[in-house]
C-alpha cells in the first residue's frame, strides 16, 4: 500500500519537509481555509497540489471534501451545495486528484472523551468513556430526551447501567472537569478540520444544540434516504472525472446525541453500497472506527468489502470490559493490522493508506499537535506498518 500521512496544510506544526525524512509517499489533506460550503477553485487546488509536490510527494487523498449539514439533513439549499460539490469534484479531478474521504456523520465528526489517557509505558492515547460522554449529554448539553436514550442505550456483550455512574461522576465533577470535556469532544477534535467547530469558539453548546435541532425528525431511514440523494446526484459527475469517493464509518460506531449513525457496521456498509452500486462509491476502510465496536468483526469486513475500498486507515482499538475504547498499539487490539495488511496487499497494493491515530509520546504533548495526530507516535507506527507490509509483501512475492 502507499504510505500516506494526514497533513493539516502549510500551518500544521508537522511539516513536509520532517514527512519526506520519514518515508512518507503520499498526503492526505484539504483546503481547510475554504469555508464550509465554497466551491475549492482549481487554482487553490493546484497551488497545494504543486507545493506538496515539490518535497517529492503526491497529493494522494482528499481528506475532507466536507458534506454540508443541509445535504446531510436535506435542507432547502441541498441541491446547491450538492451542485458545489460536484464542481469542487472536477476541479481536483483537472489537478489529478481522485480519491474523496468523506464522512456522512451529524454534526460530530469524531468523539473521545480524554485525549491524553495515559497507558503503563508513560505514552497516552485517545480515549472514550460511554458514561462521561453521557454526563456530556445530560448534564452539560442537557440535550432533550438524552437521559431516556441513555437508560435504553446498549453494548453487545455488556451489562451496564450508565445512568448511575452518571450520577456517580455528577458527585465528583468540578467546573473545570466540564470545560475539559467540552473542550475534548466539541473543540479539540474538531477545530482543526474543516467541521462546524472552531478553536476560539466562544458559545460551543449553544451552538451544539443549534446544530442538533436541524436533525429533529431525521431518522435513521432517512439519513440514509439523505444519503442516498447525494450518492446518486453526484454519481454521474464522478464516472465523468474518475473521481472515486469513499464514506469515513461513522466513529465511535454507535448512535449517540439522539442522532441517527449510519455507517456503523456489515448491515450499513453493505446498504450504501448497494443503495448506489457503483464502483465510483465505495469505502474508508477505518479499522480503528471500526473495532471499536463489538458488534464488527473487522478481518471479515476486510475481506467482504475490500473490493471497493478505495482507501485505508491501519490503526486499532482495544475495548474494556465495560465496553469503553482506547486507541490501541498497531500492533495489538482487535483489528489485526498484519492480517488487514494482506487482505488489502492481495486486493490493490497500489491503495493508499495511513496509519491514522498514534500514541502521544516523547514530548508529543508539548508540541502543539492536532489531537490525536502526534508525531512521534505516528512516525512509531509507520515504521511498525512498513515493517507489517515489507514482510506480507515477501509472503506474497510483491515486488515494490
Amino acid at each position: 500500500m502507499e504510505k500516506t500521512w494526514r497533513w493539516f496544510g502549510k500551518n500544521d506544526k508537522i511539516t513536509l519537509g520532517m514527512l519526506k525524512q520519514i518515508g512518507v509517499e503520499g498526503i492526505v489533506t484539504a483546503l481547510h481555509d475554504v469555508p464550509l460550503g465554497e466551491i475549492w477553485t482549481r487554482e487553490k487546488i493546484r497551488e497545494l497540489r504543486e507545493y506538496i509536490e515539490s518535497f517529492g510527494m503526491r497529493w494522494s487523498v482528499v481528506e475532507s471534501l466536507p458534506v454540508v449539514e443541509s445535504i446531510k439533513y436535506g435542507g432547502i439549499d441541498r441541491d446547491e451545495q450538492i451542485e458545489r460539490y460536484k464542481e469542487s469534484l472536477r476541479n481536483l479531478a483537472a489537478e489529478g486528484i481522485h480519491t474523496i474521504c468523506y464522512n456522512f456523520m451529524p454534526v460530530l465528526d469524531w468523539a473521545r472523551t480524554d485525549l491524553e489517557h495515559p497507558n503503563s509505558n508513560g505514552t497516552s492515547n485517545l480515549y472514550f468513556s460511554f458514561s462521561e460522554f453521557a454526563y456530556f449529554d445530560i448534564h452539560i448539553l442537557k440535550r432533550e430526551g438524552a437521559t431516556e436514550d441513555w437508560a435504553n442505550f446498549h453494548i453487545e456483550g455488556v451489562e451496564r447501567d450508565i445512568l448511575k455512574e452518571v450520577e456517580e461522576l455528577k458527585k465528583h465533577m468540578t467546573p473545570e472537569d466540564d470545560r475539559k470535556l467540552v473542550e475534548n469532544i466539541v473543540i479539540k477534535t474538531q477545530g482543526f478540520v474543516s467541521g462546524n467547530f472552531k478553536e476560539g469558539e466562544e458559545h460551543p453548546i449553544e451552538l451544539f444544540r443549534k446544530l442538533l435541532d436541524l436533525y429533529k425528525g431525521i431518522d435513521k431511514e432517512q439519513l440514509r434516504e439523505n444519503m442516498r440523494y447525494f450518492l446518486s446526484a453526484i454519481m454521474p459527475t464522478c464516472e465523468e472525472c474518475g473521481m472515486f469517493m469513499c464514506v469515513h464509518p461513522d466513529d465511535p460506531p454507535y448512535p449517540i446525541l439522539g442522532l441517527p449513525r449510519i455507517v456503523t457496521n456489515d448491515e450499513d456498509i453493505n446498504w450504501f453500497l448497494n443503495a448506489v452500486d457503483n464502483p465510483h462509491n465505495g469505502l474508508t476502510f477505518c479499522a480503528g472506527s471500526l473495532s471499536a465496536g463489538a458488534h464488527n468483526n473487522v478481518v471479515e469486513l476486510a475481506h467482504k468489502y475490500a473490493k471497493r475500498t478505495w482507501f485505508v486507515h491501519l490503526r486499532s482499538c482495544h475495548i474494556f470490559d465495560n465496553g469503553d475504547f482506547t486507541e490501541a498499539s498497531h500492533l495489538g487490539g482487535r483489528a489485526d493490522v498484519i492480517e488487514l495488511a494482506r487482505i488489502f496487499e492481495k486486493t490493490n497494493p497500489q491503495l493508499p493508506m495511513r496509519v491514522d491515530h498514534g500514541m502521544t509520546m516523547l514530548g508529543d504533548e508539548e508540541r502543539g499537535y492536532n489531537a490525536g495526530y502526534s508525531f512521534l507516535g505516528r512516525m512509531f507506527a509507520m515504521g511498525q506498518v512498513q515493517g507489517i507490509i515489507a514482510t506480507v509483501d515477501r509472503e506474497l512475492g510483491i515486488q515494490k
